[in-house]
């Protein structure tokens, strides 16, 4: 590459290969580090991409990636720990050692993608990693900026696909009585302001919190998808402890349908707090997941009850 390049770490991912385009779209040299990277469908020959094989565990790999990067992106996520990858490695150790590595190497803008609600007292083990990552970027890279979005929904998501497929069942069951408030935000407005952040940070700000126009009840989100694919579903309000159950007898299976993290997280309200940067210091307007989903998720003809 003959400009220094933008280095998205998790680039292949949901989130990640829509920053890679929105940096391209914007006249940057992207270098795509993932564990199994590949050029994006629409990439041509000539164009300043760069995959590259990495495993966040390791130092000399996050080394090699970073090497003459102007800014650096980690959107590198574990949402189930596996026998030899857990949450600590990824989030927290990971997370440290490239911030450690971004700031040795001389990187100018690091963007660390962590979640709304991430706290290191959380009794959630995947948002208590995420807090205790965000301290561990800090530290090593105290100009670092940490990115919190809400639950992030786009065309092939698994938020909204997996809430569709639930209107396929004759009776959709409710974590509680689905009154948990969520900000669904759109994985392209939440790459676009990493893009603006790779400037400069609006008025000195390294926290910042990304929520769509919509604040909608988990109960609402299933009634908006039901609305979209014209299928009429009861809800079935279902209380938390009986989760935490099912999640428990789910969790020896490969790759469980339901973790306790996921319950933990539905339990509590993801919406953008105070205090804290959001789209309008970057003088950008989230779309509504009411006007996108039409875009999102493709309409099906009504069907009868089974």
């Amino acid at each position: 590459m003959t400009q220094a390049p933008i280095t998205v770490f998790g680039g292949t991912g949901f989130l990640g290969r829509h920053v890679v385009q929105e940096l391209f779209d914007a006249g940057h040299a992207v270098r795509i580090a993932a564990r199994r990277p590949a050029l994006p469908h629409w990439a041509e020959p000539g164009d300043p991409l760069e995959p590259m094989s990495i495993d966040i565990r390791s130092e000399s790999d996050v080394s090699q990636a970073l090497d003459g990067a102007l800014g650096a992106v980690n959107a590198v996520s574990l949402y189930v720990e596996r026998r030899r990858l857990t949450f600590d490695q990824v989030h927290v150790e990971g997370a440290g050692r490239l911030a450690r590595l971004a700031r040795t190497q001389g990187v100018k803008v690091l963007i660390q993608l962590s979640g709304i609600g991430a706290s290191s007292s959380s009794r959630s083990p995947y948002v208590r990693a995420r807090g205790r990552g965000e301290s561990a970027v800090i530290d090593a890279y105290p100009k670092a900026i940490i990115l919190r979005p809400s639950v992030m929904f786009g065309p092939d998501d698994a938020f909204l696909s997996r809430l569709a497929d639930l209107t396929r069942l004759p009776v959709i069951p409710l974590f509680g009585h689905g009154e948990t408030k969520l900000q669904p935000v759109h994985v392209v407005d939440v790459a676009r302001a990493i893009v603006r952040l790779l400037g400069v940070a609006p008025s000195g700000r390294r926290l910042f919190e990304l929520g769509g126009l919509d604040i909608l009840r988990y109960r609402e989100v299933l009634e908006l998808i039901m609305a979209h694919l014209k299928r009429e579903r009861r809800l079935l309000p279902i209380p938390f402890p009986l989760w935490h159950l099912a999640a428990v007898l789910a969790s020896p299976l490969p790759g469980p349908p339901l973790t306790r993290d996921q319950v933990q997280m539905m339990a509590e309200d993801n919406t953008v707090g105070e205090g804290v940067g959001t789209f309008a210091d970057l003088d950008i307007l989230p779309r509504s997941l009411r006007d996108a989903l039409p875009d999102c998720l493709p309409a099906r003809s009504s069907d009868s009850r089974r």
